[in-house]
């Protein structure tokens, strides 16, 4: 009997026993306040400034850019709901149009929905059917009035790795020229597999996410570069610099801080380790199964990430069929789990409503060997055959 096989790293990941060890002492004998000045709390008060500069050394910030979240939504609202409410406050008559594309993730693009109900233009930049944006398309949505656009750096369920360094160039070349605008990225699916670097990107902005990179759920951070001014989502105390009020929960800055720590250290080999899994699986897919179509651009995507749809089938059918011989795949982002409806992702590249339900996500992680795909390519090409004979559609339209 073959173990379980987790190929559904973009939704969460292991933790790293590395980052367990880490953290544990934080959860028994080092369990003192970070804001008290007696000696328990200037211990865990080192502790979470020594992960906040491992973190910063990920994406190539300064530790003081750094603001400890719950997570990469909390960090998304943050940036887009933070910047807005402070431009709003100063200027409360001043009209704001914010952008970003039609495949964001759910926790920029449903705070994008939220503000439009206060007033706030938006605009929702398309992407191309191979799922990545025009960079000319985002320029061209700039307005006068444009405080903010927030694009991601790789999306959650096709991988597809957008244009972010050649947008932030354009949008500080238009600030130092004198037009208050801002540029946010969502890199929670890129960090640890690509190289994510503030400068490079010229970004103000930028969330992350613990457990996508082997580290436990709960904690996260916003960049926010040095001069960008927020209003706070969570007022309370004066942690975090003012921009997030609440106990720090020094386990878990501690365990992101190692996991970063660990990222940086094995990006090289983390990223070739994803794209050899990666490869294998797909070559073994395409040579076997028919009416494959792949979802996002064959090289511009993340290494781990492979979103296929299959004709006749309805992805959540194939996901319950892998579930059922140990095999744990998506049909999207694990935030969406539950709609009956097509993916918007795939339906925003022009796909039908067929390929959107017979879409599959495929994420590979550190953990996962050459033989979990072996076996995966032994018992997916069976279950799509599966599926398909009980397709009185498919059956009908391949006869």
């Amino acid at each position: 009997m073959f173990r379980r096989i987790y190929f559904d790293n973009a939704a969460t990941t292991p933790v790293h026993p590395d980052v367990v060890e880490a953290m544990m002492p934080y959860l028994t004998e080092k369990f003192g306040n970070a804001s008290s000045i007696h000696n328990f709390g200037q211990e865990t008060r080192a502790a979470v400034d020594r992960a906040r500069q491992q973190v910063a050394d990920l994406i190539a910030a300064s530790p003081n850019e750094i603001t400890f979240t719950s997570g990469g939504t909390e960090a998304n609202n943050l940036a887009i709901r933070g910047l807005v409410e402070s431009i709003r406050r100063k200027s409360p008559q001043q009209p704001l149009h914010i952008i970003c594309t039609t495949i964001e993730h759910p926790a920029v693009s449903n705070v994008f929905e939220d503000l439009e109900s206060i007033g706030i233009e938006a605009t929702y930049v398309p992407v191309s059917p191979d799922g990545l944006v025009d960079v000319a398309d985002v320029t061209k949505a700039i307005r006068p009035e444009t405080a903010l656009v927030s694009i991601m750096m790789a999306n959650n369920e096709i991988g597809t790795i957008q244009p972010v360094a050649e947008i932030g160039r354009h949008i500080r070349q238009l600030r130092e020229s004198g037009h208050k605008i801002w540029f946010h990225t969502d890199a929670v699916q890129a960090a640890g597999k690509i190289s994510v670097d503030v400068n490079e990107i010229a970004c103000d902005l930028l969330s992350l996410s613990a457990h996508k990179i082997n580290a436990p759920k709960g904690i996260g951070c916003l960049y926010t570069r040095r001069g960008v001014r927020l209003h706070p989502q969570n007022l309370g105390g004066r942690q975090e610099r003012g921009r997030r009020g609440g106990t720090e929960p020094v386990h878990l800055a501690v365990a992101f801080g190692k996991a970063a720590e660990i990222a940086k250290l094995e990006i090289n080999d983390t990223h070739d380790h994803l794209l050899a899994l990666r490869t294998k699986f797909e070559d073994g897919i395409f040579e076997t199964v028919s009416g494959t179509t792949r979802n996002g651009d064959a090289e511009k995507r993340l290494p781990g990430i492979s979103n296929i749809s299959f004709t006749g089938i309805e992805g959540e059918g194939l996901l319950i069929n892998l579930d059922m011989q140990g095999i744990a795949v998506s049909t999207g982002s694990a935030c969406s789990s539950g709609s009956l409806e097509p993916s918007p992702i795939i339906r925003a590249l022009g796909r039908d409503d067929e390929s959107a339900r017979g879409a599959i996500r495929f994420s590979f992680g550190r953990f996962n060997t050459i033989q979990e795909v072996d076996h995966a390519l032994e018992i997916v090409p069976e279950a799509i055959e599966t599926l398909r004979r009980m397709s009185p559609r498919y059956q009908k339209q391949h006869v």
